[in-house]
């Protein structure tokens, strides 16, 4: 069965930086894009950031864009997000997903091109 289990979040503050990873078994790894999301109390699942299956293709939302930067270690069959100059506004549940696809055309940021979640990993960025 397929699994994904980020880690990597805490509490830190504004400014400062935290490196998430998501390790998959259970899969093809290196076949697929994977995502990351993330979710705040009271608002839905938004779309962070992405990498195709090669690591030739990135995407980022446009809060994030420029401070956040994915990556992935298909030999580790894990993928990263480096979160550099946090804010607040970053406090979320982040969480990995594995994608229906390895070859992305446009950006893939709806929850419905992903077929498989992690459980997520809290990140807290104090002011």
């Amino acid at each position: 069965q397929v699994q994904l289990v980020e880690s990597g979040g805490g509490l830190v503050q504004a400014g400062g930086s935290l490196r998430l990873s998501c390790a998959a078994s259970g899969l093809t790894f290196s076949q697929y894009t994977m995502g990351w999301f993330r979710q705040a109390p009271g608002k839905e699942r938004e779309f962070v950031a992405a990498l195709s299956w090669s690591g030739g293709r990135t995407f980022y939302a446009d809060s994030v864009k420029g401070r956040f930067t994915v990556s992935r270690d298909n030999a580790k069959n894990t993928v990263y997000l480096q979160m550099d100059s946090l804010k607040p506004e970053d406090t979320a549940v982040y969480s990995c997903a594995k994608a229906r696809f390895g070859t992305v055309v446009a950006a893939p940021i709806g929850t419905d091109e992903y077929d498989t979640w992690g459980q997520g990993t809290q990140v807290t960025v104090s002011s």
